[in-house]
């Protein structure tokens, strides 16, 4: 009876403990999204003759859609990310390629200085860059904001650890036919790790969509503002009080993010499984 009982308890604790984490994950979205369909004295508590919900809600998304501009931050957080990730799988494939099927001298070094540059924190060359920028007359432009992130370690090595698993058959064959490498790349290769680039895409467009270091860094104009430094200049205009708006702009801000990811999640943990297997 008692060995019957001890998975049945496991499964529970286990179970507990993921609904525990999965709250404490969604919590600040459910607030936010609360927060976005009341008015601005009822966000933190109750309020006499407060306005209806809808009411509420319709002057909040009225304010934060036509009164801010909060879709042209959502084009240029669109045009970022899309640059980013653009550069990021044309140069990544290639590099991942060479690391996992080619050999040549250097090879294990260039390997560390990919897992080495996985340990640098992004504000470190921050500075240089910054001044090499400024000297280029680069600042406050679309370049600008994808210039330090045109490339990725980690997609190197994620993409690295999936095409290991390529079988060498096929490339033999492929170069037997006449096929250079970067053919090889191009229309074997790329078409069969396509959910392991897929699950590197939600990985940098999440984290390039809600960037808010380097662009508030490099960019000082409204108009080119990605959404989190747009939020930013929309808070600065308010004065930090008209939480309701604030709230509506963050929804909407987040909102393709999380559809995307609910439309993707699938090709995601594909992705991810298989770029762990050898």
């Amino acid at each position: 009876m008692r060995c019957g009982l001890r998975p049945l308890v496991t499964s529970i604790g286990a179970h507990a403990i993921l609904l525990s984490g999965a709250f404490i994950m969604v919590y600040p979205f459910l607030w936010m999204w609360r927060a976005s369909v009341q008015s601005s004295g009822e966000v933190f508590g109750a309020m006499k003759n407060a306005p209806s919900t809808l009411e509420s809600t319709l002057a909040n998304y009225g304010q934060a859609l036509f009164q801010t501009p909060v879709l042209r931050f959502m084009l240029n957080g669109a045009l970022m990310t899309g640059g980013i990730l653009l550069f990021q799988v044309a140069t990544t494939v290639t590099c991942a390629y060479a690391l996992a099927k080619l050999e040549f001298r250097g090879k294990r070094v260039l390997l560390a200085l990919v897992l080495l540059a996985i340990t640098i924190p992004a504000q470190a060359p921050a500075l240089p860059l910054y001044l090499g920028l400024a000297k280029l007359q680069l600042l406050d432009t679309y370049l600008a904001m994808m210039v330090p992130h045109l490339t990725s370690a980690f997609a190197i090595f994620l993409f690295r650890q999936f095409i290991r698993s390529f079988p060498e058959e096929i490339l033999l064959a492929a170069r037997l036919d006449g096929m250079t490498e970067i053919e090889i790349v191009t229309r074997i290769v790329v078409p069969s790790m396509l959910p392991a680039i897929a699950a590197f895409s939600i990985f940098s467009v999440t984290f390039h969509w809600n960037d808010l270091y380097w662009p508030m860094i490099v960019i000082h104009s409204i108009d080119l503002a990605p959404p989190t430094l747009g939020i930013l200049f929309f808070r600065s205009q308010e004065g930090g009080d008209s939480f309701g708006p604030l709230m509506a702009c963050a929804t909407v801000v987040t909102a393709p993010l999380i559809l995307v990811f609910i439309a993707a999640q699938k090709k995601f943990v594909q992705g991810v499984t298989m770029s762990g297997v050898k």
